[in-house]
């Protein structure tokens, strides 16, 4: 069968799982993101868009899906709790062998005479979910029972209707969803800085510190800012705290040039980095905040000098009172309100 020739290339390129399921798959995900957009009406307008990962092409028969695990990758010291593990070892950059596993194996489907559309999104965690390779946890990522939540999920949408074995009978129920998690634990759910966690398989995007890492708002509420710990980039603390995360790291391997761009990623440096360095050096490399956004890092920076509480940080959010970005200005005199600087 063509589906399990297609499940072997992708264990011999590496991934440790590989499913497939029609492209018409997401009626489960349109119902749970109405639900959600009702739970948390502020956020509506940032779930606006995920409405368009369930709009498939009409040739589009479907969806490949594959996972890949990063815990073998040994996070820095110096950015534990700046940079999320995730971003630190992003397997989307081109120089990233995943990378390299990804553009062959879709070639290889190429040669099967299959249509692979571009630029095609899907809902990649639920489309993991649905193909059996792995069980949503109640902080909303995906877990596998060998590598918790450390692993990433690729996707593929083709033209031709592939055998899928279901992993459901009755779709996708939440009971379904979390059967992994331990009875009663709420640990993501109590342990997240912003409470964007309320409920189990419930998010709040409009708290959440990965969305507002690259999303400051021209009104950014100073308390959410006070929440945010020293996260720059993304952040780590529902799946550090996770139980179905414990000894899952292996740490093993450095990631390619995290050392090199780790050197420029320390709050002085941010502060004081220059639009040439961020767009030929830092931007490739951490692209979510945009082109026109060095100022979402040093804000974040900033923020996080605050957060710490660290006296050693105080002349320099003093001095950032005068910064010419308004937004960053008006950080800096709410901490140095928060931290009585004198």
């Amino acid at each position: 069968m063509l589906s399990q020739e297609i499940k072997r290339k992708a264990k011999d390129l590496g991934y440790i799982a590989c499913g497939i399921i029609p492209a018409s798959s997401f009626d489960e995900y349109t119902k749970a993101l109405e639900e959600r957009v009702q739970a948390f009406p502020k956020s509506k307008e940032l779930y606006k868009y995920f409405y368009d990962f369930t709009k498939q092409p009409e040739d589009a028969k479907s969806v490949i899906v594959c996972t890949v695990r990063f815990n073998q990758y040994k996070p820095l010291e110096a950015l534990e709790g700046l940079i999320a593990k995730c971003y630190q070892f992003d397997c989307r950059l081109p120089y990233a062998h995943e990378r390299r596993n990804k553009i062959e194996f879709e070639t290889y489907l190429k040669t099967l005479g299959l249509k692979v559309f571009e630029e095609v999104t899907v809902p990649d965690r639920w489309a993991a979910v649905k193909a059996g390779l792995g069980k949503f946890g109640r902080n909303n990522f995906v877990y596998d029972l060998e590598h918790g939540s450390n692993i990433w999920i690729e996707t593929w949408v083709v033209d031709k209707e592939l055998e899928f074995e279901p992993t459901l009978e009755n779709g996708l129920m939440k009971d379904n969803f979390m059967s992994d998690c331990i009875a009663g634990c709420r640990k993501c759910i109590t342990s997240c800085p912003t409470k964007a966690l309320s409920d189990e398989l419930e998010m709040d995007m409009g708290k959440c510190i990965t969305y507002l890492f690259c999303h400051v708002a021209e009104d950014m509420d100073m308390e959410l800012n006070g929440k945010m710990q020293q996260w720059v980039y993304g952040c780590d603390v529902c799946q550090e705290v996770c139980p179905r995360n414990k000894e899952k790291y292996k740490e093993i391997e450095k990631f390619p040039l995290l050392d090199e761009h780790a050197r420029y990623l320390t709050l002085y440096r941010i502060l004081e980095m220059d639009e040439d360095t961020y767009k030929n050096i830092i931007l490739p490399r951490f692209w979510y905040a945009g082109e026109d956004n060095l100022w979402m890092w040093k804000y974040n920076a900033l923020r996080a000098m605050i957060n710490s509480k660290e006296a050693k940080y105080h002349r320099i959010i003093k001095e950032y009172c005068n910064h010419e970005n308004p937004q960053i200005r008006d950080l800096a005199f709410w901490g140095v309100e928060t931290l009585q600087i004198h």
